[in-house]
């Protein structure tokens, strides 16, 4: 087994390497001139079972496309197989045709990962799990539930906890964590007139006087949050936290959550925390290194993964 990682979270890469007590693997990822990628792997991987750590993070298609030659550089060296690694699998959100004449990016992202020769994929907290559908090699979707659930029994009084989710379609995440805490469930009833906008409507749920958790996969703009948390507190919450996998956290989202009424956001490293994330007060990162390790672990001991869920 060898672990090699492209430049999108060279950091949480390193961290998988120490759990496993393997060293990253030597490849060089740099471009030309004219901004063209070039990759050269540095020692041997014929006949391994290679793992490529790389979330599609911003800036998305250069990241993308690093996977991508990534993926055939290893395949041209003869790897016997190769496990494409996105702890953060972007395009994620267009998993569906919205509206007319719009495209289904993520189930191209997809074809574009198989037909450039991975045998085999593993994130983390898809957008949509039938995404894994999209990969027409087999999908491995870990969820973070576990290290959040660690979090909040070792900072939150659970007798006193709800869990929340921001709308409709994040209950069935919502719920799952809600079951493992033993503690209630919330949803937010939003109304979204444009992308990155979002107005809270109601509150379904009875949050007077709780420690609300919002749970979700994504966090972006933070618009929602922001505007959900307001929404809690006015119904008397004793105080609003998010819990959010995926800290995209693009344009001034970092801004608008330091300076609203979330007492913390608190997101995974699969996407590798800016310098204004690490330096804000009310944010905090969580490592899916043990996690996301166990996971190669065993993938490349052909043992079960989804038992780690159980």
């Amino acid at each position: 087994m060898k672990v090699f990682a492209g430049n999108s979270n060279r950091h949480l890469a390193e961290a998988i390497c120490n759990y496993l007590n393997v060293p990253l693997g030597r490849a060089t990822v740099r471009r030309f001139a004219d901004q063209e990628i070039f990759v050269e792997v540095q020692e041997n991987v014929r006949g391994e079972d290679v793992f490529l750590v790389q979330s599609t993070s911003f800036p998305t298609n250069d990241h993308l496309m690093e996977l991508l030659i990534m993926i055939d550089a290893m395949r041209r060296s003869s790897a016997r197989r190769i496990t494409a690694v996105l702890p953060y699998f972007g395009y994620a959100r267009q998993d569906r045709r919205a509206s007319g004449r719009t495209p289904i990016s993520a189930k191209l992202v997809a074809n574009l990962i198989t037909e450039a020769g991975a045998d085999r994929v593993l994130t983390l907290d898809l957008h949509a799990g039938q995404i894994q559908g999209f990969f027409d090699i087999p999908t491995d979707n870990l969820y973070a539930v576990p290290i959040l659930t660690r979090d909040i029994k070792a900072n939150y009084n659970l007798g006193n906890v709800m869990v929340v989710s921001p709308d409709v379609g994040g209950v069935v995440r919502a719920r799952s964590l809600a079951k493992r805490l033993d503690c209630l469930l919330a949803i937010v009833d939003k109304r979204r007139d444009r992308p990155g906008e979002s107005e809270v409507m109601n509150i379904i749920g009875d949050v007077n006087g709780k420690d609300c958790l919002l749970i979700d996969d994504i966090v972006d703009s933070g618009g929602t949050l922001c505007n959900a948390a307001d929404a809690m507190l006015a119904q008397g919450a004793a105080s609003v936290t998010a819990y959010i996998t995926h800290g995209v956290l693009s344009g001034g989202a970092v801004t608008r959550i330091t300076s609203s009424k979330l007492r913390e956001l608190v997101i995974t490293d699969s996407i590798q925390p800016t310098t204004a994330v690490q330096s804000a007060h009310n944010i905090r990162v969580l490592s899916t290194a043990s996690l996301m390790g166990e996971a190669i672990n065993r993938t490349s001991q052909e043992e079960s993964v989804s038992s780690l869920f159980d």
